[in-house]
């Protein structure tokens, strides 16, 4: 499928048509991640699952930051 970006105010946007949003369960409501590999534009729809785990890991990160002594000691 070929597409083209299309104007929307001072950008740009694509149309993605309703049966690939169905396929993929994208909504209007869906974050998207969106990122590139150099060459390709890669969007990916942010489940509830993956934001937990991202929260998660941001917990985790801070935590570990927050008592790094603690754990340094706890592991000797």
């Amino acid at each position: 499928m070929v597409k083209r970006l299309q104007a929307v105010g001072n950008s740009l946007g694509l149309i993605i048509d309703k049966p690939i949003l169905e396929l993929l369960r994208i909504t209007r409501d869906t974050e998207l991640d969106v990122s590139t590999d150099g060459e390709r534009l890669i969007i990916t729809p942010i489940r509830a699952d993956q934001v937990r785990t991202d929260k998660l890991a941001r917990a985790q990160a801070r935590t570990l930051k927050a008592h790094e002594r603690t754990f340094r000691k706890l592991a000797k």
